[in-house]
């Protein structure tokens, strides 16, 4: 059949919207307008496949099909709900940190209603939303003072455009960082209209080297955590304290882009080495930035302390309304803020926190009650280690528990995407060529639902495979 007589042959777009399986109305609930535009967007895919050669004949219930799987795509939500079980618990593809009880509650709360967002309860007057986190932060943190933007790198760009904008800001080369999704510390100082000055070498930075540096064109020294990867061997690196003792004496601000966002000392516990912004503040920094998703616990956001008369400054920045976050942002902030004021508490009811922090022998114990509700499958649990993620604590890897799930006739890669087509979607890793759930990151509320949803979506009756060691 020719190209062209296939053309004619299509079905009207009239013809396919009052086909019996697409009916608009309560029953089906396809509003109308959708229903039109997907047909034309189907229709013309029809089009580019007939003219490409893909189609040789026109099949009506096919395009019917297609237009129907289009709608059911288009009304279906678009983010959903994960269960992670790579064992990452800072998985940037999924949504990085958990979110307190706490902090769903008084989201849940202030989302179903009006707030106080930019309201004076006490003076019955026009508020600032920067109050409502800044007195805790200052709380948690011993700065003058605090604000909050929608993530680090806006942090980041925020102070670099209000303090040094068209000036130079001077940084270690060995700090002259990437982070996710390739946005580098240099692109966004370029962004920002600050100038920037590199000195030192990729493995060692000394304070001569900052001091040689500045100049009357100097307007920041700028120090960057490097929190996603570690340098080690022949280094050096200036510290905190000695670049505040050279700001002061030149009368630069100082300000550290910690990153990670630390509250709760996990080095304590012997894990990893990463600072908290207690002690950045504290060795003399003048504005210090952080994340709020990371190792904090918290929600999507980059939060700004240091000394009260930069933090003033960049409160007026116009940047800071178009960057600023909202209401229900602030409200997870604010709770899940308000939990390290116990420290006991927070390692307890911050989810990232109780992950890292989480014994193996509970981890042993969870997986083992999983394995328990699927007695038909070859399920062998191992130890292994795992990764915190986020770009966090680059240097530790955490030992773990995982089950390793194996079918007869399914290989890794069909048992994972099994598993993770569907809803809640499950997400597990293939290491040498086995399909891993990782215990890290499934918590004890989540094994009924995991033994539940593996039951429906690989067969029950599946035969055993033969035990395969796992190294």
């Amino acid at each position: 059949m020719s190209i062209s007589v296939m053309l004619r042959d299509l079905p009207a777009t009239q013809v396919i919207i009052h086909h019996p399986e697409l009916k608009t109305g309560t029953d089906q609930k396809i509003p109308s307008a959708l229903l039109l535009q997907v047909t034309r967007e189907v229709l013309n895919i029809w089009r580019r496949r007939i003219r490409e050669g893909e189609v040789k004949e026109v099949d009506l219930d096919k395009i019917i099909k297609d237009v129907k799987a289009r709608i059911e795509h288009t009304l279906n939500f678009h983010l959903k709900e994960v269960i992670n079980g790579t064992g990452i618990i800072l998985h940037t593809n999924l949504g990085r940190a958990v979110l307190p009880d706490e902090a769903i509650d008084h989201m849940t709360k202030v989302a179903g209603g009006y707030c106080n967002l930019e309201y004076n309860i006490e003076l019955g007057s026009r508020g600032s939303r920067h109050d409502i986190v800044e007195n805790i932060i200052k709380t948690l943190t011993g700065a003058e003072a605090a604000m909050v933007v929608n993530n680090n790198a806006a942090a980041v760009f925020l102070i670099l455009r209000e303090i040094a904008k068209g000036r130079e800001v001077i940084v270690s080369r060995g700090e002259i960082i990437e982070i996710g999704g390739s946005f580098r510390v240099s692109e966004i100082m370029s962004e920002s209209g600050a100038i920037l000055r590199e000195v030192g070498t990729t493995n060692k930075t000394h304070k001569i080297d900052y001091e040689k540096a500045i100049g009357a064109q100097t307007a920041l020294l700028m120090k960057v955590h490097t929190s996603n990867f570690c340098v080690s061997g022949f280094t050096q690196a200036i510290s905190v304290e000695e670049l505040a003792g050279l700001g002061k004496q030149y009368d630069i601000p100082v300000y550290e882009d910690l990153g990670s966002g630390v509250l709760y000392d996990l080095r304590k516990h012997g894990i990893g080495r990463e600072p908290i912004i207690q002690e950045s503040i504290k060795d003399g920094a003048d504005i210090v930035s952080f994340s709020g998703d990371k190792l904090l616990g918290g929600p999507q956001a980059g939060i700004i302390v240091g000394k009260k008369k930069w933090i003033d400054r960049m409160k007026k920045n116009q940047l800071a309304r178009m960057l600023r976050v909202d209401k229900v942002t602030l409200a997870a902030l604010e709770a899940t803020l308000r939990l390290y004021l116990d420290p006991a508490k927070a390692k307890q009811s911050i989810p990232a926190l109780r992950s890292i922090l989480q014994p193996v022998e509970e981890l042993q114990e969870r997986a083992e009650r999983f394995r328990a509700l699927l007695p038909e499958y070859d399920i062998e649990l191992c130890q292994m280690d795992t990764e915190v993620g986020g770009g966090s604590l680059p240097d530790v890897t955490l030992p773990t528990v995982v089950a390793v799930l194996r079918h007869s006739h399914l290989p890794a890669h069909i048992l994972e995407k099994k598993l993770r087509i569907g809803s809640p979607s499950i997400i597990g890793r293939i290491s040498k060529d086995q399909f891993l759930l990782d215990f890290r990151t499934i918590e004890e509320k989540n094994i009924d639902r995991l033994a539940q949803h593996v039951k429906q979506r690989v067969p029950e009756n599946a035969p055993k495979l033969k035990e395969a060691a796992v190294e």
